[in-house]
């Protein structure tokens, strides 16, 4: 459609001017290129006009594959503008031609309110690889089909998620996740793990920003991960409706709904799943005395049983004030309960590997988790292209509700229950933000920026420890404990960008202050810190050509701890195994350098880097040891608490690449290679490490006969060793095929998550008195069957709708 109408436009051109007759004496050429914004690759077919200053068509033109025009015309002064459907147009106003003209490279970029087809199902690259960033489109990937927002960042380029759902950019755990350029409580009560709750459906695309301006916050160390939700742009009504059915046991369903006028636009996303994922683990102590003599050993055998539901709904109106300014307000509730059941079977033997005890501890967990967030937003385009001001407002409030309850058998020589035990972890948080950004043009290549941001964020976690004595449940005090949390944010940044030709530059500096306030109800103790800092940022950029680039950037950030690194008091993981926080936590400082090179041909996409990472004040997890009495019994038990250790220097070298050998046929690829060197010291026992590991990922895209696609995804994470701890390499493979049914409206879609069910971790862990042996497995091999249903959108089209808010817009000039 889109070419049938710009040839027509042409057609009606040449027609217009051989009417009037136009015959110039003498005729020189007007000659250019014509490029996308954000793909930099050729606009084939877009329009050329050329005017008079009264406004008459004298003649035109179209680009051809190459997005190149060359236009004949007489000699004298014009209008003339470069069109393209669902683009802004580029005007020259009183051109003077006097002889063969250049008009070089032209940008066009997009335009979001033009795009009133019919909804777009994403139909690009799984991976669109930008100069600033890498952007994973979902839509496009059959493998996360009825997955959760977890297996959607393990797919995203230089991001890996462990078999405990922690996520790591570039092999750093510190990495910020934004849900539409925003901090949002789905990733700030129970950590990452909240992401599980979150479908895959709900989201669009994911945005990996490896070096950020001073536009965004200063925490993350690794970088920032952007999630951005499903949001329609489409005119009218439209619709999808997705089921799942799974084994082990997965049930869902999800529905989009949008309808938009030229007023206002209505859109929501509400789904329910119900999930069954058993996983597994053990671990093997071996226990030493001062000479390394071996004095006993632990074997510990674990099943998880894990049942889960979870509702999410987000409802959205985005109100058109005026053409260039819209009011944007969306309501997001998620609601989970968990079921969970851990079966931990231990085995005591001597030194001669001859069983003492034998024993079982069960516990049953309860949780429930309920987050819901208000967002209000305001956007104002001024007459001038790229003139906006942005101001935002959010409210979230978060409750985690945990119940276990605890009990421990002994089967040999005898079968004793001893007294169980129960306790609770309530949590409640509560979080406001206030957020504004103003961006003025300078010119045609020059921008300043400034903004601030204010994060009040309140948390109270109530941990409670009950024993059985004398047929009642006894408050344990020792465990038992009450947290008061308070870390408020203020921050305001400016910065300045410029191009120069083929160079271009933006440098900003963003100030934070951090004011922290932890209150232990019941020593009544309190600690209270607070800080200001600066955080430079520097990203430079030269345009070699049209199809190659460099970049270099430096930044400044930080790391600050959550609440449970700083909660003292302990928490009991196991009898023998114990986690406390440190009140006197301070964060970790990280410099950061990146060198950036992306390179395009006609069919393959190069972007690759090296970074280096210097940290100070970083924090790792101690483990230091204590005899215990459990059960009458004096055991040696281990105590692991965060502090700040070492200085840690991560040198790189990582890319990403997409191939299309075929129409058929489409690959990418991601590799990433770090080595890692730490120096720290505590109570006198050196923590230093030097370790070089890597993880690979590649994603193989095939249109088969019938049209049946198939995909295939395969995961390598190399080994990684550190001064306590030592970890084996991880394969996991996942395999999906896809079928368009019910004339393209309906797709079916069979996916199989951890085909050969390797994905678990299995680790060796050294203490001066202890080695440990271990495997963990969070869930096992899943089978799923996904079928979603369209109601007014096509799938099959040549661009995607991009979101229109709440998204990055940070770009090179």
């Amino acid at each position: 459609m889109r070419i049938f109408i710009n040839l027509l436009l042409f057609t009606l051109i040449s027609f217009k001017v051989f009417a009037t007759g136009t015959t110039p004496f003498e005729k020189v050429s007007i000659f250019g290129k014509v490029i996308d914004n954000d793909t930099k690759q050729p606009l084939e077919y877009a329009t050329i006009i050329v005017k008079s200053l009264q406004g008459k068509i004298i003649t035109g033109g179209i680009t051809d594959n190459k997005g190149t025009f060359n236009i004949e015309v007489a000699k004298g002064t014009y209008t003339i503008s470069i069109e393209f459907i669902s683009f802004n147009t580029k005007t020259f106003f009183n051109k003077v031609i006097n002889g063969s003209t250049d008009l070089g490279v032209i940008v066009l970029k997009i335009n979001a309110e033009a795009l009133d087809e019919v909804e777009i199902i994403a139909e690009k690259s799984t991976v669109e690889i930008r100069l600033d960033k890498k952007i994973y489109n979902v839509g496009k990937d059959m493998t996360v089909k009825g997955g959760t927002a977890s297996d959607v960042l393990d797919n995203v380029p230089s991001v890996t998620v462990d078999v405990e759902g922690n996520v790591s950019l570039r092999g750093n755990e510190n990495v910020r996740i934004l849900i539409d350029g925003k901090p949002s409580g789905l990733v700030g009560l129970s950590g990452t793990d909240a992401l599980r709750q979150l479908p895959a459906e709900a989201i669009e695309k994911v945005e990996v920003i490896t070096s950020p301006s001073a536009r965004y916050e200063a925490e993350g160390t690794a970088g920032i991960l952007n999630i951005i939700l499903r949001k329609g742009k489409a005119q009218g009504f439209n619709a999808s409706i997705t089921t799942t059915v799974g084994n082990p046991d997965n049930l869902g369903g999800s529905v989009n709904l949008n309808y938009r006028t030229k007023k206002v636009n209505l859109f929501s996303n509400t789904g329910y799943n119900y999930r069954d994922s058993p996983g597994n683990s053990f671990s093997n102590v071996t226990y030493f005395d001062t000479n390394k003599n071996i004095l006993n050993y632990r074997n510990e055998d674990i099943q998880y049983g894990r049942e889960r539901t979870s509702f999410n709904t987000r409802l959205g109106m985005e109100y058109f004030l005026t053409k260039k300014s819209s009011l944007t307000a969306t309501f997001l509730y998620i609601k989970s309960d968990s079921d969970n059941l851990t079966s931990n079977s231990i085995n005591e033997l001597s030194a001669n590997a001859i069983l003492l005890t034998s024993s079982l501890r069960e516990q049953n967990e309860n949780r429930s988790n309920k987050t819901t967030e208000y967002n209000l937003n305001y956007t104002k385009d001024f007459n001038k292209s790229g003139h906006r001001l942005t101001l935002d407002f959010q409210y979230g409030e978060s409750d985690e509700n945990n119940f276990n309850f605890i009990t421990d058998i002994d089967n040999y020589p005898s079968f004793i229950e001893n007294a169980p035990e129960r306790n609770s972890t309530i949590n409640k948080n509560e979080e406001y933000q206030f957020k504004g950004d103003y961006t003025l043009p300078i010119g045609e290549n020059s921008q300043f920026e400034f903004g601030f941001k204010i994060d009040l964020d309140a948390l109270n976690s109530d941990y409670l420890v009950e024993e059985y004595e004398n047929n009642v449940f006894v408050n344990n005090t020792n465990f038992s404990n009450t947290l008061n949390f308070e870390e408020n944010i203020y921050a305001a940044y400016s910065q300045y960008g410029k191009k120069i030709n083929k160079f271009s530059y933006l440098i900003g500096l963003r100030v934070e202050t951090t004011d922290r306030k932890i209150h232990l109800l019941q020593s009544n103790e309190v600690y209270n810190k607070k800080f200001t800092e600066l955080f430079p940022t520097i990203n430079l950029g030269l345009e070699i050509d049209d199809s190659e680039s460099l970049t270099l950037g430096f930044n400044r950030r930080l790391r600050r701890p959550h609440y449970w690194f700083l909660n003292p008091f302990e928490s009991r993981i196991s009898e023998t195994y114990i986690r406390k926080g440190n009140v006197n936590l301070d964060p970790t400082y990280t410099n950061s350098f990146d060198l950036g090179y992306l390179k395009r041909w006609n069919k393959f996409t190069l972007n690759s880097s090296i970074y280096f990472k210097h940290a100070v004040n970083n924090f790792e997890m101690i483990q230091t040891e204590e005899l215990r009495e459990i059960n009458s019994i004096e055991t040696l038990v281990i105590i692991r608490t965060p502090v700040n250790l070492s200085t840690r220097d991560r040198y790189g070298f990582e890319f990403t690449a997409n191939y299309n050998p075929f129409k058929w046929w489409k690959i990418s690829n991601s590799f990433n290679l770090y080595k890692s060197i730490t120096n720290g010291e505590y109570n006198n026992v050196r923590y230093d490490s030097d370790n070089v590991s890597w993880f690979t990922r590649i994603n193989s895209r095939i249109t088969l006969p019938k049209e049946i696609d198939w995909q295939i995804r395969a995961m390598y994470r190399g080994p990684y060793e550190n001064s306590q701890s030592k970890r084996d390499g991880m394969l996991s493979v996942n395999l999906a095929f896809s079928k368009d049914i019910l004339k393209d409206k309906g797709t079916l879609t069979l996916n199989i998550s951890d085909l050969f069910n390797t994905r678990k971790r299995k680790s060796e862990t050294f203490s001066p008195t202890t080695y440990t042996f271990g495997e963990f497995r969070y869930r096992e091999r899943q089978i799923s069957l996904n079928f979603t249903y369209r109601f007014n959108q096509n799938k099959k089209h040549t661009r995607s709708q991009r979101s229109y808010n709440g998204g990055s817009e940070e770009e090179m000039f």
